[in-house]
């Protein structure tokens, strides 16, 4: 589990200086007010789409696949939309990892805080079930502000950006751990901690079932929720950080706990979680992480969607 993150002199090395350069670029950026950050973004996002085109056709795909019946006009303003989403994204990670606390919290409202607050009373620890939406740093970093949390996830590959993130992210938040310790995850539910969760993505066939997903009937959905919830006992909740349309702000809004989670049933849980993640997507479906391969696993027999 990670408390801190520790400089190490191996960071200065002439591998990591590029990587420096543009950690740099970013802090200086996003120094300007948050209105012109909002419209770069977008340019930016817009421009991304001319040298991303796998992850356009990605982004094109998912969304042919979970919305069969979307006309071809609504379907390439959601990619174009996506893509804009995805520029403002790139930057939302520096104002997560190097804004101020008060600049962060004059940016953004919160729905439902009492909902934590009371489950959070009753003694148990609670899992947040998050999302990949592209504003998830700082998405991450308004939570913590609200009420610090454990967060899981997968260290990055370039130490650099793994020691800037994790900088970044333990600014208002307790503590990463790697999605892999599940000892560890379990011991910091038992104890009572609040546990930050995304179970929308595809972690691979170890570990995962397949159930249906939008209009997708075998999606490979990861065990971990029914898991955490059958060895832990926690509160099931659903956290979601939402980017306003008009360039106003954010709104964090945090769900009832969830009562009637299947327990004594695998495929019935991945289910329910897999509906729970589409109403959610569903609350700003432009500003989710589409360009994710969320079908790379396919069941046996199956030929790739992609």
């Amino acid at each position: 589990m990670k408390r801190e993150s520790n400089f190490h002199r191996e960071l200065m090395l002439p591998r990591y200086w590029i990587t420096w350069l543009g950690i740099a670029f970013l802090f200086f950026l996003v120094c300007l007010p948050y209105p012109l950050l909002y419209r770069l973004g977008i340019f930016i996002g817009r421009i991304s789409m001319r040298f991303m085109k796998r992850r356009v056709f990605i982004v094109r795909r998912n969304l042919e696949l979970c919305f069969p019946d979307m006309n071809k006009t609504a379907l390439e303003r959601c990619v174009n939309s996506n893509f804009e989403s995805l520029g403002i994204g790139l930057l939302e990670t520096g104002m997560a990892w190097f804004w101020s606390d008060r600049r962060v919290k004059n940016l953004f409202s919160v729905k439902g805080l009492e909902n934590l607050k009371m489950a959070h009373a009753s003694g148990k620890g609670i899992l947040m079930i998050g999302l990949h939406f592209m504003s998830l740093e700082l998405g991450g970093r308004a939570m913590g502000l609200c009420h610090p949390l454990i967060a899981i996830y997968r260290p990055h590959n370039n130490k650099l950006i793994e020691w800037a993130q994790t900088k970044g992210r333990l600014r208002s938040n307790k503590a990463m751990m790697n999605r892999r310790n599940l000892r560890g995850v379990i011991r910091a539910l038992k104890s009572g901690e609040v546990v930050w969760f995304a179970p929308d993505q595809d972690y691979g066939p170890k570990g995962s079932v397949f159930a249906p997903w939008f209009a997708v009937p075998n999606v490979a959905t990861t065990s971990g929720t029914w898991v955490l919830a059958r060895l832990a006992k926690p509160a099931l909740m659903t956290v979601v950080f939402l980017r306003k349309e008009d360039c106003s702000g954010y709104e964090l809004v945090i769900e009832k706990e969830i009562h009637d989670y299947p327990l004594d049933n695998e495929i019935q849980a991945a289910r329910y979680i897999n509906h729970v993640i589409e109403s959610e997507i569903m609350r700003a479906p432009n500003q989710y992480m589409w360009l994710h391969r969320r079908f790379k696993t396919r069941p046996e027999g199956m030929s790739s969607l992609y």
